[in-house]
């Protein structure tokens, strides 16, 4: 069986740094894992990398749309590679979360997120793993749009590498040895 991990984000270098990026991060990290980068998929949605990840045969992916609109292209690749939502992984940014906090969980509602909410529509289900990477919430009055489109703060960006990589370890756990024991070693 196949899995497609998805990191959620916006593309081009205007939000290549930002909050809302993480997802791509994330997936950029696995990518030099797997030893392979992303080559454009010829649904012209979607950037994809296939081989082998933690052993097990992955299929990376990151949609060429922005991320309101990552639905379609996360259920062109499921649908390409015929991946069932039990083995699809999306890595998003999360409010919720302090910055550097990682959930990992199975399911549930979009909570907000324009980008799992078009994926739940896409796919007409919301029972795939979520990587959900920690970014906090706004300071003061900044509104939430403004804040997940701005970079990391200088004292953010130090510790950022370390939380991308936490979080790509938590996806290859969950495709090696399963959702509890990836909840109960990563979930902070």
């Amino acid at each position: 069986m196949t899995w497609l991990v998805v990191g959620l984000g916006n593309p081009g270098p205007t939000y290549a740094g930002t909050r809302h990026n993480i997802g791509y991060m994330v997936a950029d990290v696995l990518a030099a894992r797997m030893g392979g980068s992303f080559k454009k998929h010829k649904s012209g949605r979607v950037d994809v990398l296939e081989g082998r990840l933690a052993g097990e045969r992955a299929v990376l992916g990151r949609a060429r749309s922005y991320m309101n609109d990552s639905g379609g292209a996360v259920s062109t690749a499921a649908s390409f590679y015929g991946v069932e939502p039990d083995h699809l992984i999306v890595i998003h940014d999360e409010l919720d979360l302090d910055f550097g906090r990682l959930r990992v969980k199975s399911g549930g509602g979009d909570n907000g997120h324009n980008g799992l909410k078009s994926i739940r529509q896409s796919l007409g289900s919301g029972d795939f793993f979520r990587v959900r990477c920690g970014i906090g919430r706004p300071p003061g009055r900044q509104t939430v749009e403004d804040y997940v489109l701005k970079p990391y703060s200088a004292v953010e960006r130090k510790d950022l590498p370390v939380t991308i990589e936490i979080a790509a370890d938590a996806v290859e756990s969950i495709v090696t040895l399963g959702l509890e024991r990836t909840q109960s070693s990563f979930n902070s």
